[in-house]
């Protein structure tokens, strides 16, 4: 099954026609050649940028000498608004100094502590679709996917569920603003001078500023019950008690907000993004649906998640099509010399998941859905080298576990539930704003499915 793919541009176009495309979707004002190449240059009157897809540089520059090409610093300037001094977006000493209070958090033996939480939205989301279909009804499902997210953060990271009043009104926000703002705003390319525009809409300002201001009222309100010895052990307070173990200091309430904004955007807008995605290909895959109702008729319990042998391939397969950050931008500290070109001091470097993870040098079939190459030796080799969903190296996602564990998980307890199938009509076209998502919405057709889950109390 071929799942749908952005149309790329044609190899030559003028610099307004890119600017124009790249606006609106970062995608597809790509050239196809990208999907080929090892590396590729681009050359405007403002700038120039490097693409690489050559495992070995991607090696380089994201394990092997990561302090050499930290994040650029103009990424921040299409997310700033929203992420502030987030762990996003910083480097050098202040990068570490957040990572040794946020990575406790996330170590694999705290996991197992969140798995109640997610199991317990993804009831919730099991009930919520099951009370608004009938036979055939469409539904939405990246709305579906979103909620459900959402409802995982709010619980898992500040025991809340989504239908708490602030919860409610940060996911109303937060859906306004992820279709406002691309993941790369121009000005990651281009430096430029501080009197000049951002290029940041309006609305994405004040969306942003709108979620900024609900995230403190959460973080104050947990001071609060911190300081009576009333909170809760979930991750926010685990995040706050934290103290960096080389200064002893813990973050401040205005560090914890940033912190707070890019675990929504990674934790909510990323796992929605790959959760609609997954539950497109299985409807238009029936044969692996199947594979994951049958297998989830046997989770009774949240640990049971690492049993989703069938699930978890779908899912890694997901990301491997459609993941959710499709680029991420490095720069160069000093001149350096890729592939016997000479890169200069200061130049972007693109690193493409979206491209590499469908590289036709590095993968069979790349452009198919194919859940079984996971169990493949032959894929051993791409995995460890092309593919990358949640970044590589020191600066790998730290709620990359968290994330195979929840997505897996939900995708299982509804597809237990509820078949799903392709709209004929409404096949989804991927765009990049925030993340990768589809510009109408990816709708399906959904019903009850008969099963020992559905039949009785869910």
């Amino acid at each position: 099954m071929i799942p749908p793919k952005p149309i790329s541009r044609p190899d030559r176009v003028s610099l307004w026609r890119y600017l124009r495309l790249f606006r609106q979707d970062i995608l597809s004002a790509q050239p196809k050649r990208l999907y080929g190449a090892w590396m590729a240059e681009f050359r405007t009157p403002f700038f120039r940028s490097y693409l690489a897809n050559d495992p070995a540089l991607v090696q380089t520059i994201l394990r092997d000498r990561p302090r050499d090409f930290p994040k650029s610093d103009r990424i921040g300037e299409g997310l700033r608004p929203l992420l502030g001094q987030s762990v996003f977006l910083t480097n050098g000493t202040l990068w570490d100094h957040q990572r040794r209070i946020i990575d406790p958090a996330f170590e694999r033996g705290r996991l197992t502590q969140s798995l109640p939480a997610m199991w317990e939205a993804g009831q919730a989301m099991v009930a919520r679709v099951l009370d608004q279909i009938g036979t055939g009804t469409e539904i939405e499902i990246e709305e579906v996917a979103s909620h459900a997210a959402a409802d995982v953060i709010f619980r898992t990271l500040f025991s809340i569920p989504i239908e708490d009043r602030l919860a409610a009104q940060v996911f109303d926000e937060f859906r306004a603003y992820q279709r406002s703002q691309p993941i790369l705003n121009l000005a990651a390319f281009i430096r430029l001078p501080r009197w000049m525009p951002r290029f940041h809409r309006a609305k994405t300002k004040r969306a942003a500023k709108r979620i900024r201001g609900l995230i403190t009222q959460l973080v104050d309100q947990r001071k609060v019950v911190i300081a009576d010895g009333t909170a809760p052990d979930d991750l926010a307070t685990r995040i706050m008690t934290t103290p960096d173990p080389e200064t002893g200091t813990c973050f401040t309430a205005a560090e914890m907000v940033d912190q707070v904004a890019i675990f929504f955007l990674a934790g909510h807008e990323t796992s929605a993004s790959a959760l609609a995605w997954a539950l497109h290909c299985c409807a238009a895959a029936p044969d692996w649906q199947t594979l994951i109702a049958d297998e989830a008729e046997a989770l009774v319990d949240p640990k049971d998640v690492k049993r989703l042998t069938n699930s978890r391939d779908v899912f890694r397969e997901t990301l491997r099509l459609y993941p959710p950050v499709p680029m991420m931008v490095r720069e160069t500290t000093r001149p350096e010399t890729f592939r016997k070109r000479a890169i200069p001091k200061a130049a972007q470097l693109v690193l493409s998941p979206w491209h590499l993870h469908r590289h036709t040098r590095l993968w069979d079939d790349p452009d198919s859905f194919d859940p079984s190459r996971w169990q493949s030796d032959a894929t051993r080799k791409s995995a460890r080298e092309a593919y990358m969903p949640f970044s590589a190296g020191p600066r790998v996602c730290p709620g990359a576990g968290f994330a195979m564990a929840e997505g897996p998980l939900l995708l299982s307890l509804l597809l237990r539930a509820v078949a799903v199938t392709p709209v004929p009509d409404k096949t989804p076209k991927p765009v990049a704003h925030l993340t990768v998502r589809a510009r109408d919405g990816i709708w399906l057709r959904a019903q009850p499915r008969r099963s020992r889950a559905t039949d009785g109390a869910i």
